[in-house]
C-alpha cells in the first residue's frame, strides 16, 4: 500500500508542476503567438450609450416628446459613432414627426385664426407651407375651413439629401437633421455623377391608375409619389407595406422605392421649393 501512496503523491506533485508550467509558460507563449498573428479576439466593447438610449426611449413612451427629442439629440452628438446612433436617428425622426404632424405644442408652431375668404391653399401660400401639412398637423379629414377656427401652423424649411450607398432619404429642417427614411428598392442608371442637386417638381397622388387632387375624396387612400425636377430626374415611389398592402400604381422606370406609409408622410413635408441633393 505504501508504494501506491508514493505513486499517488508523485502524480499529484508532478501533475501540479506540469499544470503550473503550462499556465505560466506554455499558455502565455501560445497567447503571444496568437496576438502576433492577429488571432486574438478583442474583449467586447462596453456599450456606454445604452443607458442614455433607453432613457430617451422611456421618455418617448411616457409621452414626454420634447424631453425625448432633447435626449436623443444629445446622445447623437455625444456618441457620433456609437452602437445605437442609427437607432437613435430613427427614433429622433419619429419623435420629430410625432411633434410636428400633430397638435402637440412646440415653440416652432404658431396659432392662426381662420378669417373670411380664407381657403387652405391661400393660407398655405401666404404662410409658406403646404395644404397637406396644415391638414395633417391639425388632424383635418377635409379641406373645409370655418371662420374663427384655430389652426396650428409651422414654418419649416425642409430639404432632402439622398444617400445612395446608405439607402437613405434624409430630411433636414433649416439644415438640421429632422428624419430619415430607408430606401427599400433602387432603380438607378449605372453611370451617374457623384453629386446631383435639384428641386422637387411635384408630389403626385394616384388612385385606380389616375391622378387625384388634394380635395378629392380619393386622396386620403391614394398612392403617393414625389418627382424631382432637372438633372435629378428621379421619382420616389411607394411600395406595399403592412398599412398599405396593395399599391396599384406600377413603379416608374427610374427611382427609389420607399414604404408607402413613409412616402405618404414625406409627401406632406415637401413642395416645389424643396431642395434635393443626391450623393453617393
Amino acid at each position: 500500500m505504501r508504494w501506491l501512496f508514493v505513486l499517488l503523491l508523485a502524480l499529484v506533485i508532478f501533475g501540479s508542476a506540469a499544470w503550473f508550467g503550462y499556465n505560466t509558460f506554455v499558455k502565455e507563449e501560445i497567447a503571444v503567438k496568437k496576438e502576433q498573428r492577429g488571432e486574438v479576439t478583442p474583449p467586447p466593447a462596453v456599450d456606454i450609450s445604452l443607458p442614455e438610449f433607453e432613457a430617451a426611449a422611456k421618455l418617448r413612451q411616457d409621452g414626454k416628446l420634447a424631453e425625448a427629442r432633447d435626449a436623443l439629440i444629445a446622445l447623437i452628438q455625444k456618441y457620433p459613432s456609437g452602437k445605437h446612433v442609427d437607432e437613435a436617428r430613427d427614433m429622433l425622426g419619429e419623435v420629430n414627426i410625432d411633434i410636428f404632424l400633430s397638435r402637440y405644442p412646440s415653440p416652432e408652431k404658431a396659432d392662426y385664426v381662420v378669417k373670411s375668404g380664407d381657403v387652405l391653399a391661400k393660407i398655405a401660400r401666404k404662410l409658406k407651407t403646404t395644404p397637406e401639412l396644415i391638414m395633417r398637423m391639425n388632424n383635418m379629414s377635409g379641406t373645409m375651413l370655418h371662420i374663427g377656427e384655430h389652426l396650428l401652423i409651422s414654418h419649416p424649411d425642409f430639404s432632402l439629401v439622398i444617400q445612395r450607398k446608405a439607402n437613405l432619404v434624409v430630411v433636414l429642417n433649416h439644415g438640421v437633421f429632422f428624419k430619415q427614411y430607408h430606401v427599400r428598392e433602387a432603380k438607378l442608371p449605372p453611370k451617374r455623377p457623384p453629386k446631383i442637386t435639384g428641386k422637387v417638381a411635384e408630389t403626385m397622388a394616384w388612385n385606380g391608375g389616375k391622378r387625384v387632387g388634394l380635395g378629392s375624396k380619393e386622396y386620403l387612400a391614394s398612392t403617393k409619389w414625389i418627382r424631382f425636377a432637372g438633372a435629378t430626374a428621379y421619382t420616389l415611389y411607394s411600395l406595399p407595406d403592412p398599412s398599405h398592402p396593395k399599391v396599384d400604381q406600377p413603379p416608374p422606370p427610374l427611382g427609389l422605392g420607399l414604404a408607402a406609409a413613409d412616402l405618404e408622410e414625406l409627401s406632406s413635408l415637401v413642395n416645389n421649393r424643396t431642395l434635393v441633393t443626391i450623393i453617393d
